[in-house]
């Protein structure tokens, strides 16, 4: 490396002097109750010298409102081994051929350049950047550049507790994970993959070797996974996490609405109902995350606010793309070619002077979100990787869908927030009901789904309140009138506000008979069009609460819990759909279950129906109902 002059070297080490250690790697946070170690302070009078002989930053990476960019962010690859709804487009995207995308050396020349000009920290991202066999490497080619006092990775953690040992070696020293949901069967639907459970073995792994806190990063989508909040500020209070809620942000492909926008305000409201002693930290200038953390927790929550209330005043950011192009703003459609100019032979002055004309026609801010969404602009996967999904369900707030797989012999959780914590504490989540277990159990002829707790698990995690007592089992008395029609024999919906709130529980079957065929391939997973099952659960657990939309006379329900089963039955080539709804209310929720049994069978023939149109939807019926003045109805 060439000679760089003593007052920005000085600079320099005054910025490293945060660094941990030589080998980059971070430190330990002490257990409760083990002494803190002193913090090693540079003496006042050398601080004082190097702050006073510093090199004033570079002129090139300083645009024209005064913002210094010493933050880089280099995309290593635009592949990726998930498939997520909100990052790439359905139909997928065109990626760049391998010989126009920077290789490492290019990489690291591009590196070396910015680190010069004043560049303290840098953040691989992808696609997904631990797909690309040579990143150990580039970590730690990295990490020798002077200057450089910060090396962090965005990853989604599919391959992150394989590599993680090598990576910290090099020289990582800061993690973001990006995870949207803790629902394994709603983590499939997302990324339109499996992995859940690497993911989660990524980030135990991340605190097993010391990394405080490891940030993981939650795009909350309304409909989809707002739902979730408390659980994933649960898991902070004794685990070293910064949880990261962002806001859902517009890209080319991914079909922004600003209905499916949580703003910031809104999710700190919901947790301030939970938590009302939540309190708010400072952080730095040039920070996109606002930090709050709740008294006597160990980790702390953080809202990205890109687009409700944006930080476009002190961002420091600039990025490179894997092909080789540098953006001024993520939300930006101009860029620049670094790799043409690099692979033409420009000089280092000559890079710089590009640099330093595009970091100049940087824009105060961006163009707010209703302009974004309207823009051109790259689909995330070519820029940086989040985890989002493209087209949300409707959102209905009362509806918790929070466990997702049933799978006979395994223990469910008591409590995901209270026991997943537990469980992370001792080190290991093998409890969470996993999407993969079921082949772990292929030896069994069965494969089951289901969407909420086993039937022997604590009744007190199903509700706040305990379950109404039955007042009476039998038949359901009949009536001699209908009771959906006025005097004139008009359809007229019943007036239910002079009932009193009971419980109301209602589960529904139906049986969908697939033939020898596609039962097979539903059995073995094996349709084009994906995970049947999955898909089937989800639409039953979606029309459970859009029953009032469906049914004209039915009245809107706020449910508590929803439970959506699928079992396979070998002898009829058949798959047995149960579905479970409860809501405490002056109605019952029979037409929830059976509808939501119905639209789950109807999902599974839409799933099969390129294989065989010979599938017959039967046995859609009412399997038992309590609560209500009429009594129970349990079907013999």
């Amino acid at each position: 490396m060439a000679a760089q002059p003593v007052s920005r070297m000085l600079r320099r080490v005054l910025r490293s002097s945060v660094r941990s250690c030589s080998s980059g790697a971070p430190v330990t946070q002490p257990h409760p109750g083990e002494p803190s170690q002193p913090a090693v302070e540079v003496p006042s009078g050398r601080r004082r010298f190097l702050m006073e002989h510093a090199a004033p930053f570079s002129a090139f990476l300083t645009d024209s409102f005064g913002r210094r960019h010493s933050y880089l962010r280099i995309s290593l690859t635009e592949k990726c081994n998930l498939r997520c709804q909100y990052c790439m487009p359905e139909e997928g995207v065109p990626l760049t051929p391998k010989a126009d995308l920077l290789t490492t050396e290019e990489i690291l020349t591009l590196a070396r350049l910015f680190v010069k000009e004043g560049v303290d920290k840098i953040r691989l991202t992808g696609g997904e950047p631990l797909i690309r066999p040579d990143v150990v490497d580039i970590v730690a080619q990295l990490h020798q550049l002077e200057g450089l006092r910060t090396l962090g990775i965005t990853t989604n953690g599919i391959n992150l507790a394989r590599l993680l040992p090598q990576l910290q070696k090099a020289g990582l020293s800061t993690i973001n994970i990006s995870l949207d949901t803790l629902v394994p069967a709603k983590f499939e639907f997302i990324v339109r993959r499996k992995g859940f459970r690497k993911v989660m073995e990524g980030i135990h792994k991340a605190i097993e070797l010391g990394y405080s806190p490891v940030k993981v990063n939650c795009v909350v989508m309304r409909g989809l996974n707002e739902d979730e909040l408390l659980d994933f500020v649960a898991l902070t209070e004794g685990l070293p996490l910064d949880v990261r809620f962002i806001e859902y942000m517009p890209f080319d492909g991914n079909k922004w609405n600003f209905k499916k926008m949580v703003s910031y305000k809104e999710m700190l409201d919901t947790l301030r109902q939970q938590w009302p002693e939540l309190e708010k930290l400072t952080e730095e200038e040039s920070s996109t995350a606002k930090a709050f953390k709740i008294p006597g927790f160990r980790g702390r929550v953080s809202f990205i606010t890109s687009m409700s209330e944006h930080f476009c005043g002190t961002c420091n950011r600039l990025r490179i793309t894997a092909d080789g192009n540098l953006k001024v703003c993520l939300f930006g459609s101009s860029e620049v070619s670094l790799r043409d100019h690099l692979r033409a032979g420009a000089s280092e002055e000559e890079l710089l002077s590009i640099v330093g004309a595009a970091v100049g026609r940087k824009k105060r801010q961006h163009a707010g979100m209703f302009s974004i969404s309207q823009m051109k602009n790259r689909p995330m996967i070519l820029i940086e990787l989040f985890l989002m999904c493209q087209d949300s369900p409707p959102a209905i707030p009362s509806i918790s869908f929070r466990d997702s797989l049933h799978v006979p012999g395994l223990r469910h959780r008591v409590s995901f927030s209270s026991q997943t914590v537990t469980l992370w504490k001792g080190g290991w989540l093998p409890q969470i009901p996993l999407l993969a277990q079921r082949w772990l159990r292929s030896g069994l002829p069965q494969r089951h789904y289901g969407s909420h707790l086993d039937s022997d698990a604590n009744p007190k995690c199903l509700s706040p309140e305990p379950r109404a007592p039955a007042t009476r089992s039998g038949p359901l008395p009949t009536s001699d009138q209908l009771t959906h029609v006025d005097r004139e024999g008009q359809a007229a919906m019943v007036d239910v506000g002079g009932k009193p709130d009971t419980w109301r529980v209602a589960v529904a079957s139906a049986v969908v008979l697939l033939g020898p065929v596609a039962y097979k391939l539903v059995q073995e997973n094996q349709l084009k069009k994906g995970d049947a099952l999955v898909v089937a659960q989800l639409a039953g657990v979606q029309a459970a609460k859009l029953t009032s939309q469906l049914i004209p006379l039915c009245h809107h329900v706020a449910l508590s819990h929803v439970q959506v089963q699928l079992e396979l039955d070998g002898t009829r080539h058949a798959v047995v759909v149960r579905a479970s709804c409860r809501a405490r209310g002056p109605t019952g929720v029979e037409m929830e279950a059976l509808t939501s049994a119905a639209v789950a069978a109807l999902a599974l023939y839409d799933m099969c129906k390129a294989v065989s149109r010979d599938i017959v939807l039967a046995e859609i019926k009412l399997v038992s109902k309590t609560g209500g003045q009429r009594g129970d109805f349990h079907r013999t």
